[in-house]
């Protein structure tokens, strides 16, 4: 557990005994004040459940106890002991994503999918094991197209009786699933379904998207990422989102092939991401149900669409849908082309059961709407963190100047490439002449900033891609990022991330300790978060004050991580912890 007094952490040790009691004497107090603090707080409104105060009491409370007597083990030299491994139940678990308890308190339609960390109970600490079967993933790109089926929660019949259009499997082997054609591509009409969009919005080709201002891509619903497999191959940032799944997860799937993928949902809630994110939001039978509860589901698609962006929707238009008799029933694509007009956007090109709608980018379109029906929203009702669907429109006019946000990137991460991708030990058995770096394609910026890591991978030509994380209470640098083509979402890590364990490469973390440390949250709960999401032999690299450093290595010893700090040598107290996870055979 970790809260403010960490800072303090680096001045207890090697103190003499009486002072080092003082020391101990007045965290106490500070672990009492903390204790009592929300007693005194006015920052509730009046209207919290009286159920609410208790429970944060006591959660403070919990966690004041145990970052108190963690000090005192630490300040008194005492070795902290290595979590315990957790039992089978938790090998695919992921936390906030109950359906059981959903279901128990009441939850019904898509709200029990849903994400619901208020409902979460505190677990028991514990180091998060792979699956008896699990193997280290095969190299991009060959991990593309090839994964080993005990990497993922799925079963072989559930891959065998998929029928959708964009998907094809073929089993090679026993303990592997594969994704690809005699020539090497995403196939099964793929290519010929982008071809065919491409030609909707005007252009000659798929390889045309980029220069028309489409790079990223909103895939609902992704299958198992033959869509976004041929969009990367593109040069485009496409991200899945797909309701959480027990079993047989389109985004576990995405993201053992090497996709940006994250599992989401906007039944009742709107997406981390904020207004104007997209410029292509893509529905290939997702199952979606888009003209119910007053359409908040495509004003949903509406608010993260960029002005003069597309949503493409492929459904059979032939499936009468609806409770009205045979005779009125309308296909999903009619019904969202009748609710379209009044938000906006305009039918652009349809072919066969696809079909492509275009955002404006006339602002006066919204004050002209004949059918003012859907109201626009006020300041304060579109928040992007898991907030309420509102039934308003947000038009906003994207004004970002990225020259001047450019020259605030540097090259620092430069430092960091001979080090994580150059300096990696074979494993038992591996053969020489692959280079290291080809093993890490899953990157997670834990505290994106401007998204100067991924720049810097980029601009190496390392075959990565990077989620880039915002804080949702640091600054808001979503926008640019996105706006840059990169990957990006906004995060609360007091939170567990929603995706599923063993899904990335490699995190790095730039003063997030530092910015975590004025929050009321646990940096060993986040340590044991990091190590669920990371893949075994994943690495860990964290850039902080030297305080905090060598307070992180003592938790990433409690993970039973490697961890070794490396100086800067630029005269700074900054230093990076670089950790790598062991494979935990069984």
């Amino acid at each position: 557990m970790t809260s403010p007094w960490y800072k303090t952490l680096s001045s207890v040790f090697g103190l003499k005994p009486r002072i080092r009691a003082l020391l101990l004497f007045i965290l106490g107090v500070i672990a009492l004040v903390t204790i009592l603090a929300p007693f005194s707080s006015t920052s509730y409104d009046a209207s919290t459940s009286s159920t609410l105060v208790p429970n944060v009491y006591r959660r403070i409370k919990e966690q004041a106890a145990v970052d108190y007597l963690d000090l005192r083990s630490l300040s008194l030299g005492t070795t902290l002991k290595e979590f315990s491994l957790c039992g089978k139940e938790r090998e695919s678990y992921v936390p906030c994503y109950n359906v059981t308890k959903n279901l128990l308190v009441g939850l019904q339609e898509g709200d029990v999918l849903d994400r619901h960390c208020e409902f979460e109970r505190e677990k028991e600490r514990c180091v998060v094991r792979p699956p008896r079967d699990y193997k280290i993933p095969l190299r991009w790109p060959l991990g593309r197209d090839i994964i080993w089926n005990g990497n993922v929660k799925i079963t072989k019949d559930q891959f065998l009786s998929s029928g959708t259009v964009t998907t094809r499997l073929m089993l090679l082997e026993e303990n592997q699933i594969a994704f690809h054609s005699e020539d090497g591509l995403v196939f099964d009409g793929v290519k010929d379904y982008a071809r065919q969009i491409a030609e909707m919005i005007g252009l000659g080709s798929d390889t045309e998207f980029a220069q028309a201002g489409v790079r990223t891509v909103l895939d609902i619903g992704c299958g198992f990422g033959s869509f976004g497999a041929h969009l990367v191959s593109l040069n485009l940032m496409p991200i899945c989102i797909a309701e959480y799944e027990a079993s047989g997860s389109q985004v576990q799937l995405a993201l053992e092939r090497g996709l940006p993928a994250m599992i989401g949902s906007f039944f009742s809630k709107q997406l981390p991401y904020p207004a104007l994110s997209f410029d292509m939001v893509h529905c290939a039978q997702c199952g979606i149900t888009w003209d119910i509860k007053d359409a908040m589901l495509l004003l949903e698609v509406d608010r993260v669409l960029k002005p003069g962006g597309y949503f493409v929707l492929t459904s059979p238009t032939n499936k009468a849908q609806g409770n009205l008799p045979d005779t009125k029933k309308t296909s999903i694509s009619t019904r969202v082309d009748e609710l379209s007009k009044k938000i906006c956007w305009s039918l652009t090109g349809q072919q066969d059961e696809t079909f492509l709608w275009q955002k404006t980018v006339d602002s006066d379109c919204y004050s002209s709407r004949s059918q003012a029906s859907i109201p626009l929203c006020k300041d304060g009702d579109s928040v992007p963190y898991y907030h309420p669907l509102v039934p308003c429109l947000k038009p906003e006019e994207f004004i970002e100047d990225t020259q001047t946000w450019g020259s605030a990137l540097k090259n620092y991460w430069s430092l960091l490439t001979p080090l994580i991708f150059s300096d990696h030990p074979k494993r038992p058995g591996d053969e020489d002449p692959l280079p290291p770096f080809n093993m890490i394609r899953n990157v997670m910026d834990m505290n994106a900033r401007f998204g100067n890591l991924n720049s810097a991978l980029l601009d190496q030509g390392k075959s990565a891609w990077v989620m880039n994380v915002v804080p949702v209470n640091a600054r808001n640098t979503l926008p640019l990022i996105l706006d840059r083509g990169f990957a990006g979402v906004l995060h609360d890590w007091c939170e567990p991330f929603p995706t599923y364990p063993r899904t990335y490469d490699m995190l790095h973390a730039n003063e997030l300790l530092t910015h975590l440390s004025s929050e009321r949250c646990s940096l060993m709960d986040l340590f044991l978060e990091m190590d669920r999401i990371l893949r075994p032999e994943g690495w860990v690299v964290i850039s902080d004050k030297l305080g905090v450093i060598e307070m992180a290595r003592g938790l990433a010893t409690r993970v039973r991580w490697e961890a070794r700090v490396i100086d800067l040598q630029d005269g700074s107290d900054q230093r990076l912890l670089v950790c790598q996870k062991p494979f935990l055979k069984k």
